[in-house]
């Protein structure tokens, strides 16, 4: 069925760049996918949109479809999560989360579970005392809405199911290892068993549980290595903000 000719919907501002001599493009996560969209004359002092289409706002848009892209005719802002704004390590964070989603959800693809999971997370790093583990909790459940779920319950290789002595996580094969299998994957990671139970936890549980942990940086960063290194075997490239959040990480105690 064909859309109407403007209609309306939830989004949140991931990417925007200049376009032209006064517009923007705004790249934008909805409930629907992801979307391009023109927003014209927002380079302009006068513009009453500018304040809208900031990036990582949660809006609510009325769009008119155009002949290549789609024009934001009006925005309402629902959210702009002021606190993350006014941090770096939040802010950078969020830099992560939205190029991480630019990449693993498609355009045009609908998906709600993750537009939600995005609006969680950033909703989160704007109060979190654990920033690490929201990123954490948000690549396991990214990863899963994509169609890329880690197996952390059955052997990624012969399927029988894992005991707490599996200690290799295969980027390859998309999940921990059993004893036997883990000796003939060269390239499977080593897993400490505090390692493996965060992870499964991590993904089974509520956002708000995290709060709730107490964890050695140690393992928390053992953590943060497997998941990198599968979402590098997935995507085939680095993300260039992961780049930013460890020299913020370095700069700040």
């Amino acid at each position: 069925m064909a859309r109407h000719r403007v209609y309306r919907t939830e989004a949140v501002v991931i990417r925007r760049s200049d376009f032209g001599e006064a517009d923007r493009l705004l790249t934008l996560i909805t409930p629907q996918g992801k979307r391009r969209v023109i927003a014209k004359g927002t380079r302009k002092t006068t513009s009453r949109l500018a304040g809208h289409i900031e990036l990582f706002t949660h809006t609510t848009m009325l769009l008119a479809i155009g002949r290549t892209l789609d024009i934001v005719t009006q925005s309402v802002v629902v959210s702009q999560f002021h606190e993350l704004r006014h941090d770096l390590q939040r802010i950078s964070a969020a830099y992560y989360v939205a190029e991480l989603i630019d990449h693993l959800v498609g355009d045009e693809d609908e998906n709600r579970p993750a537009f939600d999971l995005l609006l969680a997370t950033l909703s989160a790093l704007d109060i979190t005392r654990n920033i690490d583990l929201i990123l954490r909790y948000y690549e396991l459940h990214l990863l899963s809405y994509a169609g890329y779920r880690p197996q952390f319950h059955y052997c990624a290789a012969c399927q029988e199911v894992l005991y707490e002595d599996a200690n290799r996580f295969s980027p390859s094969n998309g999940g921990m290892l059993c004893p036997r299998c883990g000796t003939h994957d060269a390239t499977a990671m080593a897993v400490s068993l505090n390692a493996f139970k965060l992870l499964r936890f991590l993904q089974a549980q509520s956002l708000e549980a995290i709060e709730e942990l107490t964890l050695t940086q140690a393992v928390c960063e053992e953590v943060r290595q497997i998941l990198h290194v599968y979402v590098r075997q997935i995507l085939e490239r680095n993300l260039k903000s992961i780049a930013f959040l460890q020299e913020v990480r370095q700069t700040i105690p």
